[in-house]
């Protein structure tokens, strides 16, 4: 973190050493088949590009003997518990900027073409080889011509064939092209970064709904208004009507904080979860893998929504929000206004009552 974060690539030989693929390509192909899943098709043959949103039957898929083509699954983790275990190997960056783990299956010779990303990403090959060629790009046009983002012209740097356990790291905005050497399977492992745009319009939409209660209810007054030969003119005195209200609005820093916890926990929108199934004794409970728990100085959130909660349980939530799993003896140091809330996370699907097994 203190040598490459944010600042220059790595490659880490054997960083999982005796990697297997997680899945196998049927198992793989099944989960591009469903609805709720988001997946895409890439293929490069006799110079064009083609691409295609799923889902897919797997007869919509290309032969497995044609080269050139590459099923991207996204968001395996929400769906998979392999994955997701996989994913919690990466908890030394904070969760807030963990995203999800992308599956890319290719055939012979495939890849998506040189490209950058926004974000920092982590590429672990886990089945066969993938040739990438990576360098720092200054011209990052892209070629208005294709379906994809492809840069239009690419200067590659270094080159390295990663075979399985391999790992490469990327800063954001880093070029790089991969390239299936047989048939293969890469996971990428990719990190939330929020525009500033992006962000203020999320914060901003949150704290709306709230607004005329944390700007209070005063009406604009003008009674030294005098009469106007311009009445088009807005007043000078209601701009700072309106700029004093907004500044009211966010006067308060925990609300700002509280608006970024519930955004930064709000599930994707293809995420949902099953209720129920919440009776029965409970001697370890297990975040679902599809929950987001964070939590701050004053407030705990999970999946989009915000509590308070004392000196005792705030720590037991955090354990809850660091670890994902509270064994009995954390249990039993809750309090009943904890335990209820626990129980309704259950209810919810949020949590699942699971067999205790070896701390970590």
């Amino acid at each position: 973190m203190k040598r490459h974060w944010q600042k220059k690539p790595l490659l880490v030989r054997g960083a999982v050493p005796g990697m297997q693929p997680l899945m196998t390509r049927g198992e793989l192909f099944a989960l591009a088949a469903r609805e709720d899943v988001e997946s895409r098709l890439v293929a490069h043959t006799a110079g064009v590009w083609s691409f295609r949103r799923g889902p897919f039957a797997r007869r919509s898929l290309p032969p497995l003997s044609r080269p050139g083509w590459s099923l991207l699954v996204q968001g395996v983790d929400l769906h998979d518990d392999r994955a997701h275990q996989l994913l919690g190997d990466f908890q030394f960056v904070p969760r807030a900027r963990v995203d999800d783990l992308m599956i890319s299956y290719a055939s012979e010779g495939a890849g998506v073409g040189p490209h950058f990303d926004s974000y920092d990403v982590f590429l672990l090959q886990a089945q066969g080889r993938r040739r990438w060629r990576i360098g720092r790009q200054k011209d990052l046009s892209l070629r208005d011509d294709l379906p994809l983002k492809v840069l239009a012209r690419f200067e590659p740097e270094e080159e390295y064939v990663l075979e399985p356990g391999d790992m490469l790291y990327l800063p954001p905005r880093y070029a790089h092209d991969g390239v299936a050497q047989g048939e293969c399977q890469t996971y990428s492992i990719g990190f939330r970064s929020p525009g500033r745009g992006e962000l203020a319009g999320e914060l901003l939409q949150r704290l709306s709904d709230d607004a005329a209660e944390l700007a209070g209810e005063s009406l604009y007054r003008d009674a030294s208004q005098e009469a106007t030969g311009s009445p088009g003119e807005i007043p000078s005195a209601l701009q700072q009507f309106a700029r004093d209200a907004l500044l009211a609005a966010l006067k308060d820093p925990a609300v700002l904080d509280r608006a970024l916890g519930e955004y930064l926990t709000e599930p994707k929108g293809n995420v949902w979860f099953e209720p129920g199934g919440a009776s029965g004794p409970v001697y370890q409970l297990e975040l679902d893998r599809r929950t987001r728990m964070m939590y701050n100085e004053l407030h705990v959130f999970i999946n989009g929504e915000s509590y308070r909660a004392g000196r005792r349980d705030a720590a037991l939530m955090r354990l809850l929000a660091d670890r994902r799993v509270l064994g009995a003896r954390d249990l039993g140091g809750a309090s009943e206004a904890a335990r209820s809330l626990l129980q309704s996370w259950r209810e919810a699907g949020w949590a699942h009552a699971t067999t205790p097994g070896k701390e970590t």
